[in-house]
């Protein structure tokens, strides 16, 4: 999954003849999970139809104020359309607009809603060689640039002259590429590795049978997905579970009992910066594993139990300068066992869920929690969407990195 997934990107196109490459690069926008809106100045209609870029964005196309031909139609709000966006995007960028963003000229839709815009701006150039190297144009990018917009600069190659030279704007594939490696170069957890685990574990009784338990391993997803988008390489050791997980940034490790899953976090452990063991590990196995199903029978059944091994004590024993990140499910006195558990296994911070918290625990779409550090501190939270708690999860942690 691209940066990009989810990210609402705003496309400026303005009248240069690289505005046919603007279809493309919509397509390339909405392939990569983007939501797009498309402004174009009028004259840029000469060049290519709202109708493509409509169709290809699945969005109605703006170019005026408002339709001169029907006295009922809306406003376009140029301050709506620029805090609609997380990024908006003005290719091709010719020599007339960026003049005018540069003096501040607001003739245009497109202009007034740059003006308004409170998200990152980038702009890709397009002109002739002549007039990218204008003394007027090498200041306008300066100017634009000092304001902290994002210049994504023009290529070298043949030109609509028929002159080969610098003008050429960036192709549409090279144009998302920039933009997604700008992105990810300023996410707060760029550069860090991520252990996390997710789900339950099945310990085998017979070969159809398992001890086990409810989790879903939702929490621990939404936190893979959560730090990913942030820039973290994550590796998700999750026990069998129906959640699905597509990132570029996530390598997905699938394990099926609670020694699985000690072997998985200690064959990364050593090269992560954070581990936050969310998975609800079985704390018993059988002793001895039946090599053919059990009979039903009239008479009660035993079966002896042997502890697993302790994961997040094993990571606390060993770790160095990782953040380790347990958690605790507990059905009373809930903060006193979660406070013992972080002593207990050097943990950094301790997630606590009560079951006794309705909304809170296995098998919910929601969370309610309280964050306890080595001081012990409590910090807690209403109860939440798991998307959200994730979010409060990580923030966390990059305050703890910060600090």
């Amino acid at each position: 999954m691209s940066v990009l997934s989810g990210k609402k990107v705003l496309l400026g196109v303005t009248a240069g003849i690289a505005a046919y490459k603007t279809a493309n690069l919509v397509r390339l926008f909405i392939k990569s999970g983007a939501e797009v809106k498309v402004i174009m100045t009028p004259a840029s209609k000469d060049f290519i139809t709202p109708l493509t870029l409509s169709t290809l964005s699945k969005n109605p196309v703006h170019s005026t104020f408002y339709d001169k031909e029907d006295e009922n139609e809306l406003w376009n709000n140029h301050v709506d359309l620029g805090l609609w966006a997380d990024l908006m995007l003005i290719a091709p960028a010719t020599a007339n607009t960026l003049s005018k963003m540069t003096n501040g000229t607001c003739n245009n839709l497109l202009l007034a809603t740059y003006l308004s815009a409170k998200c990152p701006v980038y702009f890709a150039p397009a002109m002739d060689l002549d007039m990218y190297q204008h003394p007027s144009t090498k200041t306008s990018l300066e100017s634009l640039q000092s304001f902290g917009n994002i210049l994504i600069p023009a290529t070298s190659g043949e030109l609509a002259s028929g002159l080969v030279g610098e003008g050429r704007m960036a192709e549409p594939e090279d144009i998302v590429d920039f933009i997604e490696k700008d992105i990810i170069s300023k996410l707060p957890l760029r550069g860090k590795k991520m252990l996390i685990t997710a789900g339950p574990t099945y310990e085998v009784i017979d070969p159809v049978r398992f001890i086990g338990n409810h989790s879903s391993g939702k929490m621990g997803f939404e936190i893979a997905k959560t730090a990913a988008n942030l820039g973290a390489e994550v590796f998700l050791v999750s026990g069998p579970s129906h959640q699905q997980v597509n990132h570029s940034f996530i390598h997905r490790v699938d394990v099926k009992s609670a020694q699985d899953m000690y072997e998985a976090c200690h064959k990364y452990f050593a090269e992560v910066d954070i581990a936050i063991l969310s998975a609800a590990v079985s704390d018993y196995r059988p002793k001895n594993v039946a090599t053919q199903k059990i009979k039903k029978k009239e008479a009660a059944l035993s079966i002896e139990l042997e502890p697993t091994k302790d994961i997040l004590k094993s990571l606390g024993e060993i770790k160095k300068n990782q953040l380790l990140v347990g958690f605790a499910l507990e059905t009373n006195d809930e903060v006193q066992n979660a406070k013992s558990k972080l002593t207990r296994k050097n943990l950094d911070f301790i997630v606590l869920n009560s079951l006794r918290d309705k909304g809170a625990g296995f098998a919910t779409d929601t969370n309610k929690i309280t964050i306890i550090d080595t001081d012990f501190n409590e910090k807690s939270f209403d109860l939440k969407s798991k998307t959200a708690v994730s979010k409060d999860i990580v923030n966390e942690i990059i305050q703890k990195l910060n600090a």
